[in-house]
């Protein structure tokens, strides 16, 4: 690949899904879409490269962003977003939404599904608590391919074994020969689309949790200006944002402000725009 080509794929990438590579991840582009020009019939990277700047190719564009996107995810990554989750958010809002009894939560790059499913299993494990109440969960993603495993809910043991509790395993997976599949009620607590965190989201409504770890870190400073502001309109002030442990909002936005005590937990810190009325998301709410 040609240096004129690198610069070709960076400025594509970033305009396509926000990711920023420096100039020392050729190779790492390299090895991840040489076997994307292999499935696609195309000989080499220079020919792949050509098809993308002549354009008309949805599905090569598709496939170059998938496969350049990071897809790390595992059960009760990091442990401390699901604990402040159960000892912190999820009494807020039995507090604070006992009128309604509901309350949505927003996975965003959520992935191959871990994140959301370790979330539902939270709500399953607080039992009696949330009995009766109604508890939405959207996973959203880029990638077509991550978020059909996620709707399947199938994994390997390597990944059942990341994070996740035998005993949980063992409640809430059916296991298929050297695969395990999360149970169908635990399935049913969580809605997937598809989505591109650059375009606007504003459609999908309000939601009093937002989860959106581990992938600001892949973009420019203003890139993560601009999503962190426009999560902000989509929450109500009483709402929480959970980032990853390497990420924040200090130095971006005045939108949040840090949780006292809580690494990695916000809350809304002026009023929010509404973009939508509260709860008009078509699709309605799961019960837990």
């Amino acid at each position: 690949m040609t240096p004129s080509e690198y610069e070709f794929l960076k400025r594509f990438l970033k305009e396509r899904s926000g990711l920023v590579l420096s100039d020392d991840k050729q190779y790492l582009v390299e090895s991840r879409l040489v076997p994307v020009a292999r499935k696609t019939g195309i000989d080499t990277l220079s020919a792949l490269v050509s098809a993308l700047q002549r354009g008309g190719n949805a599905a090569l564009a598709s496939n170059v962003v998938e496969a350049m996107t990071t897809n790390e995810s595992f059960f009760f990554r990091d442990k401390t977003p699901f604990e402040h989750f159960t000892n912190t958010m999820l009494p807020a809002m039995l507090d604070k939404r006992s009128k309604t009894r509901s309350f949505k939560i927003w996975c965003a790059a959520a992935s191959t599904g871990q994140e959301p499913y370790s979330l539902g299993i939270c709500l399953r494990e607080a039992g009696a608590k949330v009995a009766g109440w109604r508890v939405r969960i959207l996973g959203t993603d880029l990638s077509t391919e991550v978020l059909e495993k996620a709707k399947a809910g199938i994994y390997s043991q390597f990944e059942v074994q990341r994070g996740l509790p035998i005993q949980m395993l063992l409640k809430y997976f059916t296991q298929q020969g050297d695969l395990w599949q999360i149970n169908p009620d635990l399935r049913a607590m969580i809605e997937w689309r598809k989505l591109n965190l650059l375009e606007n989201f504003s459609h999908l409504g309000e939601f009093d949790i937002v989860f959106c770890r581990n992938v600001l870190i892949y973009f420019d400073q203003q890139t993560k200006i601009d999503i962190l502001q426009r999560i902000a309109k989509l929450m109500p002030e009483d709402g929480f944002l959970v980032l990853g442990a390497a990420e924040t909002v200090v130095g971006l936005t005045d939108a949040f402000q840090p949780v006292p005590g809580q690494r990695g937990l916000y809350q809304p810190k002026q009023p929010a725009a509404r973009a939508v009325p509260r709860y008009a998301v078509a699709g309605g709410l799961t019960g837990v």
